[in-house]
């Protein structure tokens, strides 16, 4: 394997959301211990699963693992880390303030901004502090799906220029205080992510165009702030089989999508990794998932039959609704914005005005629709332009009156990372407001990014009502995420162990919020697809158990199979929501 050729002390690995990060960096620590290697690995993911992979707890401090000699694991849990974070702020003003100030300060703390903040202190602790080196050869870090990642590894720049250039941090005064005792460390970050001798970037992906198209971009934004020492590792390859069509027709998809590979792409070192025929969970397989080639394999025991309902049945109660909001929500990599598209679609063709968006980062609506449909109407939140927007609409308005001064005090405080926040937040506002008189879709981002933007709703909630002088009057987008009647919450998953985990804990956080899951999707099933090939027939026969523990859980369920044509297109879509 290319990538692991000489590697450096700092390994990332990187790409959008269900492409394997967990699985290889795992597997990848898993080969540097058993060769002697001491390595500490690292989830930077808000959406973490490296417990979960190895079956034990590590949580937010170094933790050996116990079945692995010379291995350690270490999960930056975002909001222990903003707990934390906090405590280190408000503590020592506690009971020195008085109750009202302190109570201010926490509510400044609340949002979003600061968990990420939080959770980057600690990522840029562990890349400059010269100890780990001296007690670990290797610190491999899994990090977040891609839009997550860009936000995160572009930090350690512009929270060292806000700091720079807003000393006062009107809107960030909270946040400031704990990353001002820190500044050295962000150059010291900036300078370990862009030296290739201490860093290597491994780009992951799945050998599918969209997937391909969005690690690209991932190359070349990553290369825009200096980070270049990259490597690419395809997952997943379908090995070359004859006599199943679905076979035949993924492998011959998957060729063409990397004969087709980006230009920028062309020139990294590049390692592709066979698709397996079981679950990566456990030690065992993870050992087995950088085998150049798989074992013979066994006839798979004859799944138990189970009834799979399409997703024709979803469509059908939603449309008789005439208007609300869908929000498409799990792990990264599950399909959530094929799901949103094709209930779209679906309702689009039914003569209903429906509106489908995005507030993720790495999302690819366009590639997915491919053309224009009828009663449809697309859109994305863009993180950037909305920023943009925001910063005008304030200059305009609120600055207009002001002096010189003023003016340029308020442009600093604008120059606030927590800007993003505010803007995102109100688009997404817009949205709901929307859903009263037409159907809005929204495919939200992956796990991490939407806990996130949910945590954001949640803080809005609470500030509207702490200033409310009748809150019988208001209604908040909070409010309305968890009204049943108006918001269809349906989880996306995968029959497999990771994201069905995944979406059960999304569930039980969502349901800790008010907000109940309307409906589940498992997409891309080998079961429901009936295919013939050895390979694939064993990777099905892993389905059924995770198949009924969604059925267990779930009021309504649709099971999507696996497509030998990637879902694209009008015609395409229309097709996942056939009745069967």
């Amino acid at each position: 394997m290319h990538f692991l050729t000489n590697l450096p002390p700092y390994v990332f690995f990187t790409g959008k959301g269900g492409v394997g990060k967990t699985s290889l960096s795992c597997a990848t620590a898993l080969k540097l211990a058993s060769e002697g290697k001491k390595v500490l690995l690292v989830s930077t993911d808000p959406a973490s699963n490296v417990g979960q992979v190895f079956g034990q707890r590590i949580g937010n401090h170094i933790t050996e693992i116990t079945a692995v000699p010379n291995l350690w694991a270490l999960e930056i849990e975002p909001q222990a880390a903003a707990q934390g974070y906090r405590e280190r702020i408000v503590g020592p003003v506690r009971g020195v303030l008085g109750d009202d100030i302190v109570r201010g300060i926490e509510e400044q703390l609340s949002g979003a901004c600061t968990t990420e903040i939080a959770a980057f202190d600690e990522f840029t602790a562990l890349l400059t502090d010269p100890t780990l080196l001296e007690q670990f050869d290797h610190i491999i870090f899994d990090t977040a799906p891609t839009g997550h990642t860009i936000r995160l590894l572009q930090l350690p720049g512009s929270w060292s220029s806000f700091i720079d250039h807003n000393p006062q941090g009107a809107s960030c005064l909270g946040p400031m205080a704990g990353l001002q005792k820190q500044k050295e460390q962000y150059a010291g970050a900036v300078a370990a992510l862009s030296d290739p001798q201490k860093t290597r970037l491994v780009l992951v992906s799945r050998a599918q165009k969209s997937a391909l198209d969005e690690v690209s971009r991932t190359s070349d934004e990553l290369a825009g702030v200096g980070l270049r020492g990259q490597f690419l590792v395809v997952n997943g390859v379908m090995p070359q089989e004859t006599g199943d069509a679905l076979a035949e027709a993924l492998y011959g998809r998957e060729r063409k999508a990397l004969a087709q590979l980006p230009a920028n792409l062309t020139t990294l070192p590049t390692d592709k990794v066979a698709l397996k025929p079981f679950n990566l969970v456990g030690l065992d397989a993870l050992r087995h998932l950088l085998d150049a080639e798989n074992a013979p394999l066994s006839e798979p025991t004859q799944a138990e039959a189970l009834a799979l309902p399409s997703l024709s049945a979803l469509i059908d109660e939603l449309a008789q609704a005439g208007s609300g909001l869908i929000m498409t929500m799990g792990k990264g990599g599950v399909g959530k914005t094929t799901v949103a598209a094709a209930l779209a679609v679906a309702l689009a063709e039914r003569g209903l005005p429906v509106h489908l968006t995005t507030s993720d980062p790495a999302a690819h609506l366009n590639e997915t629709l491919a053309g224009e449909v009828p009663n449809l109407t697309v859109s994305r939140i863009d993180p950037h332009t909305e920023t943009e927007n925001y910063r005008q609409h304030v200059l305009q308005t609120k600055g207009k009156d002001l002096d010189d001064a003023g003016r340029a005090l308020l442009e600093e405080d604008l120059r606030s990372p927590c800007t993003e926040e505010i803007a995102v937040f109100q688009a997404f506002s817009r949205l709901i407001r929307e859903s009263k008189r037409q159907f809005v879709v929204m495919d939200t981002a992956p796990t991490g990014h939407t806990l996130l933007l949910l945590d954001a709703t949640g803080a809005y909630h609470r500030e509207v009502m702490r200033h409310a002088t009748d809150a019988a009057k208001y209604t908040t987008p909070l409010m309305q995420l968890q009204n049943p009647e108006r918001t269809k919450v349906i989880l996306v998953t995968l029959a497999e162990t990771t994201p069905v985990l995944e979406a059960t804990a999304l569930q039980a956080d969502l349901k800790r919020a008010g907000i109940a899951p309307w409906a589940w999707v498992v997409n891309q099933s080998l079961l429901a697809a009936q295919t013939h090939s050895p390979l694939l027939r064993q990777r099905a026969a892993h389905e059924a158990e995770q198949l009924a523990a969604v059925q267990a859980q779930s009021p309504r369920l649709a099971v999507i199979g696996l497509q030998a044509e990637e879902p694209v297109g009008r015609e395409r879509l229309l097709r996942l929501g056939a009745r069967r």
